[in-house]
């Protein structure tokens, strides 16, 4: 049996409750600490009976809370009950006890217990008494039979039909047992009784997110209600939801003029202005959420704001803010990053000291060889050298790390692919049918080793059925339809292959496909055509060697033999 993790102690608020004036002696410390070992060790039960113990003796409010809680965890429903109730005669006022005294009663099955426990609460609440109802269906929240919880709730609430929280609780009863159409009505009742109710009118929306209308009802309680900040930030929400993001934007500046420094709305706005590609206004809201901000995603900001920089061209800038990326899923993809800015900065030497560096992790942290993240830094390293035509380093670097990883899916293809550029296609093809038998259903290894003969024009035949394959795995991959095109333009049939080659950079504009376009185009006499095709990708990808090979080996004038004298 899996052990179960204790709760934890809690925390100190600013509103201490008056502590009784026990005096601390070494028995009391004695059972404290027991108590506190047995819950942390997963012997809840004990613990909680050791709280109970220590509770009665000091009738100490932190210590009474701490006893319900562990007996809460450790279904000691009993044990829970009387220190909640004891807490209540240290607290009468306090909320929490009476919500989890409504919690233990109904989960221990006291139905009846606790519905005059509940009907006697709300007799005294006096003024309270909407609060108070509210206080009981978040009690209920929990409860797993909802079908019981709407039957005790259509029973509390009766006698206070005249207000408002009764028809919520009942509404979100309703809700519980998937009876959409009582919900509505219920809903509907409380916002007739109390129109401006922003708690109503959002779980409304709730509703109507799953049976259509939600946008529109928003917008009209806006309409009269403009002032009304948690339903306004709910229709932003609402929008983003269902991608106009130009009008959720819209909303979240609403919401930021409001409040200037509110981080959960820079960090919206920020995101937003990305999706809308408004770099402007991205950089400018996340460099803010960054100088206040906290949290996970201070590094998610920090990344987006060096792809910005980087965009813009602005190299140092993007540098400076890929390393400041210290955790969470962006830190591998951000050194990465950095590394390819330095590579473009002519600095290859010192994009790979990044990428190793980040391999072995900073002081302090813990680096697996192996591990998934080391493995995408290792990759991206031999990916620089290959661009850069270190092909050899590159090769050498994967078959290294393959040595100790044979299995590895990643570092079989990368390493296939290192093998081909070395013109080594035994290496390769060798790699790319042991990748085929470990991941069967996966196209890359069909795909890259098909597409390796059609480009060789060898083995065509071969070539058709493993391009294929690929094809019927991922039938919308742009890279396998270029494959497929390329193979068909070795195999003669050019209409055919150009057809393709032209879907397939519809879905891709990479440079590879826009040189085989080129060629097809070339080869049909339609010169200006593929020019013009190899000049726009020129412009997105100036160092593309198979681009830059395909336009010198067919632009340039074969030189003519001069005449024997």
């Amino acid at each position: 049996m899996a052990q179960v993790a204790a709760p934890a102690p809690p925390a100190e608020t600013t509103s201490a409750p008056k502590l009784p004036a026990k005096e601390l002696t070494g028995a009391v410390v004695y059972q404290f600490l027991l108590a506190e070992i047995a819950a942390q060790r997963g012997q809840l039960e004990f613990s909680a009976g050791a709280y109970l113990d220590l509770a009665k003796l000091t009738r100490d409010p932190r210590i009474v809370r701490r006893a319900a809680e562990i007996g809460l965890h450790a279904r000691q429903y009993a044990t829970a009950l009387e220190a909640t109730r004891l807490w209540l005669e240290i607290e009468p006022e306090a909320l929490q006890p009476r919500q989890m005294e409504t919690l233990l009663l109904l989960t221990s099955g006291r139905i009846d217990e606790l519905v005059n426990k509940i009907a006697a609460d709300l007799k005294l609440a006096g003024p309270r008494t909407g609060e108070t109802l509210i206080g009981v269906l978040r009690a209920f929240a929990r409860h797993t039979d909802k079908a019981v919880t709407q039957r005790i709730i259509d029973r509390i609430t009766e006698p206070y039909l005249e207000l408002a929280e009764a028809h919520l609780a009942r509404a979100h009863a309703a809700a519980g047992v998937s009876d959409a159409a009582r919900a509505r009505a219920e809903i509907d009742e409380a916002l007739r009784l109390r129109p401006d109710w922003e708690l109503a009118a959002l779980f409304k929306s709730d509703l109507l997110a799953r049976s259509g209308g939600q946008l529109d009802f928003l917008q009209d309680f806006l309409s009269t209600y403009p002032a009304a900040h948690d339903v306004r930030l709910g229709y932003a929400r609402a929008l983003v939801a269902a991608k106009r993001f130009e009008a959720a934007r819209s909303e979240f500046r609403r919401l930021l003029d409001q409040n200037a420094n509110n981080t959960d709305l820079l960090y919206a706005i920020g995101i937003l202005s990305l999706q809308l590609d408004d770099a402007t206004e991205a950089e400018q809201h996340l460099t803010r959420f960054v100088a206040i901000g906290r949290g996970e995603q201070l590094d998610a900001a920090r990344f987006y704001l060096g792809q910005i920089a980087d965009q813009a061209g602005r190299a140092d800038d993007a540098l400076r803010w890929y390393r400041a990326v210290v955790a969470g899923e962006q830190k591998v993809p951000a050194h990465i990053r950095a590394a390819q800015v330095l590579v473009r900065m002519g600095r290859l030497d010192e994009a790979r000291e990044q990428l190793a560096a980040a391999r072995a992790g900073e002081p302090g942290e813990t680096s697996e060889p192996g591990a998934a993240s080391d493995m995408r830094l290792l990759i991206a390293e031999a990916q620089l050298l290959r661009d850069a035509g270190r092909h050899p380093e590159a090769y050498a670097l994967l078959n290294k790390a393959l040595e100790a990883q044979p299995n590895d899916p990643d570092l079989l293809y990368e390493t296939a692919l290192a093998a081909e550029k070395l013109d080594n296609m035994g290496v390769a093809e060798r790699l790319l049918r042991r990748l085929m038998q470990i991941k069967p259903d996966s196209p890359q290894g069909y795909n890259a080793l098909g597409f390796s003969f059609a480009d060789r024009n060898v083995r065509l035949e071969e070539a058709a059925v493993l391009i294929d394959k690929a094809l019927a795995l991922a039938p919308a991959d742009g890279y396998i339809l270029d494959s497929k095109g390329w193979l068909l333009f070795r195999q003669g049939d050019v209409k055919g292959a150009l057809e393709i080659l032209q879907k397939a950079y519809a879905m891709k504009p990479d440079a590879e496909i826009a040189a085989h376009i080129g060629e097809v185009l070339w080869s049909l006499g339609r010169r200006d055509e593929a020019t013009s095709v190899w000049r726009d990708a020129v412009k997105l990808n100036p160092g593309n060697d198979v681009l830059s090979a395909t336009i010198k080996r067919l632009t340039t004038p074969t030189p003519t033999s001069a005449p024997t004298p």
